[in-house]
């Protein structure tokens, strides 16, 4: 005899044999649910409070039996068929202990993802009466999935038996027909978070970065994740159930998961499970733009694999051992490991011969004393679209996260003439992977060794405070705590008035609007002017090559022509006077005292 199988605790073992005996049972090929099997089946499932499904395959035999809960059972799937695309040969009879008889949403969506020949729904009352019976069947695809049709409610006694056969049969032929599924068609997510509101609306807005529909949201707050399911088994059931009735593709987590969170939740959900860091490294790889940033994403994603290759143990240890006695040679578990290994150390390889280029250009601009300002804060603060207006470059620009990725350079020109580089930076976030922060060093970099960092916060946001918190958390983990600061808060067209005195001392600008950005302008100036000092130097026409470098390094104030030169008074910065006197000679003793600065 076949075993029960489900939620089985607290039933008596004579309960359980009971009910096994409906293995048996004769089911006629012209019924489609026999009354007397429908009555035995309705007073097992009001003496145990809980559902009872039951698969008949066309041909009359009973193939599995499962036992639920008060509201829900789990069904496994079973088909007769290898063809996917056609009907299962099986149809599902299940219990609604205390309710009616119509089939719920999950019920629907196990009807289509399983292709069952039918589902169909006694309602039991107490005493273990049927109140009624309804049935859904298959028909024609849309969007390549085929669309179920629900049937009234019929009372026991009036069940057309003949005409549900035969609308098997119909179905069989309908799922074949219809629209194919768009090759378009968005992901549909189940988002869930252990940790507050604020992380899982993140989450939505991450998922919509990555091009996925968000279609269920869960929020089950826990000190801990749970170690081995991260949600706790029960919440994976009511996930594995929501996942079902919202025809779900995917469920993603609001925090990193392990190898073995991973598999068990989907073990028990039923559908792939993305985590945090996965699903930013995935909008990643689809906004990098550069060679440099496709090499960066790339190593990220093969430093996070590289910690969660899965084997089956000792079986894939390579055999040890001398002539005669040696295996086969690495298992495929060893070859992916080497693969990654190789990869890895190529990525690197390449990575550092890009760095070396940027320290070039870094050491050029130094050379010719081009201060360099870096745009930094959470993603989606307007970053882009503040370098666009003050540079008028055409950076892209998306109300999504991580639109830009790629460190951006441009050259902004100051009202009195001097300039500097304006550097944007890939955006910050909350929970930013270690391994993303890691494979975009050189890139981050730019922010630690600017002159200058202006760090933009989205007045709009009412999360703008906990996000700037977040930037200075980024900031001290890549060493950038030293350089002088502008806090700015964008958006302060639509912000709330409240917000605008949120950061004291920062400056209110909209990068859309170009509202504030003179000021914005002004005080980098003045920032930029702080560490220069006024020097009186006599440039004499033998050297005149020093006028036209005083020009570029600093900002010539007056210019007194004389028979055997020109006397000029410039403010330079003490870095820019030495390499200008190693080059020419010291120049720091023609320096005019304080009274005449």
């Amino acid at each position: 005899m076949s075993e029960l199988h489900g939620n089985l605790s607290g039933i008596r073992d004579s309960q359980i044999k009971l009910i096994e005996e409906l293995y048996q049972y004769p089911v006629g090929s012209d019924e489609f649910l026999p009354p007397d099997l429908a009555c035995i089946l309705a007073q097992h499932s009001a003496n145990i409070n809980r559902e009872i499904s039951i698969y008949i395959s066309r041909g009359g035999d009973v193939l599995d039996i499962t036992v639920g809960y008060l509201d829900n059972v789990s069904l496994a799937e079973l088909s007769l068929r290898r063809s996917r695309e056609r009907l299962s040969m099986v149809r599902c009879i299940h219990t609604h202990p205390g309710g009616s008889a119509r089939l719920s949403d999950v019920d629907l969506t196990a009807l289509k993802t399983l292709r069952l020949d039918a589902m169909c729904a006694l309602g039991v009352d107490g005493e273990g009466r049927i109140t009624g019976v309804s049935a859904a069947f298959l028909g024609e695809r849309v969007d390549g999935v085929p669309q179920p049709w629900v049937t009234p409610v019929f009372s026991l006694d009036q069940l057309p038996q003949e005409e549900w056969l035969h609308q098997i049969m119909v179905s069989d032929q309908a799922v074949l027909r219809g629209e194919e599924r768009g090759m378009d068609r968005p992901e549909r997510a189940l988002i869930v978070s252990t940790d507050s509101q604020k992380s899982l609306e993140e989450l939505e807005a991450l998922c919509e970065s990555a091009g996925a529909e968000v279609v269920g949201r869960h929020l089950q707050l826990k000190a801990h994740p749970d170690p081995a399911t991260y949600v706790g088994s029960g919440k994976a059931g009511e996930l594995a159930l929501e996942a079902q009735a919202l025809e779900a593709d995917i469920l993603v987590t609001d925090d990193e998961l392990t190898a073995m969170q991973t598999g068990k939740l989907e073990e028990l959900v039923g559908i792939p499970v993305v985590d945090r860091t996965t699903l930013i490294l995935d909008i990643f790889a689809q906004n990098a733009v550069t060679s440099e940033g496709k090499l960066q994403v790339e190593l990220a994603q093969l430093n996070y694999r590289a910690s969660r290759l899965k084997g089956q143990g000792l079986v894939l240890s390579r055999l040890l051992g001398g002539i005669g006695v040696r295996g086969p040679g690495e298992s495929k578990l060893e070859m992916d490991r080497r693969y990654i290994r190789e990869r890895i150390n190529q990525l690197k390889g390449e990575l550092k011969k890009m760095e070396r280029q940027r320290a070039i250009r870094r050491k050029g601009r130094e050379r010719n004393a081009v201060p360099v300002v870096a745009l930094v804060g959470y993603t989606n603060t307007g970053k882009s679209t503040l370098l666009n207006r003050l540079s008028g470059a055409d950076v892209l620009v998306k109300n999504q996260l991580f639109a830009t990725l790629d460190a951006v350079n441009r050259k902004v020109d100051l009202p009195d003439g001097d300039s500097f580089v304006l550097v944007d930076t890939v955006g910050f976030i909350n929970k930013l992977p270690t391994d993303l922060i890691e494979a975009f060093h050189s890139t981050l970099e730019e922010a630690a060794l600017a002159d200058m960092l202006v760090i933009v916060s989205d007045a709009a946001s009412p999360e703008h405070m906990a996000q700037r918190a977040v930037v200075d958390e980024v900031l001290a983990k890549l060493g950038a705590q030293h350089q002088p600061r502008i806090e700015v808060l964008n958006k302060c067209d639509i912000a709330p008035p409240a917000s605008v005195y949120s950061l004291p001392g920062a400056i209110c600008v909209s990068a859309t609007t170009g509202e504030g950005l003179d000021e914005l302008l002004a005080e980098i100036a003045r920032l930029l002017r702080v560490r220069e000092r006024p020097y009186q130097l006599f440039v004499p026409f033998k050297d005149y090559s020093l006028l036209n470098d005083l020009r570029q390094q600093g900002r010539v104030l007056e210019e007194e022509h004389q028979d055997q030169g020109t006397l000029v008074t410039v403010m330079l910065e003490a870095a820019a006077l030495g390499r200008l006197s190693a080059r020419y000679g010291d120049l720091a003793s023609q320096q005019p005292d304080a009274a005449d600065a």
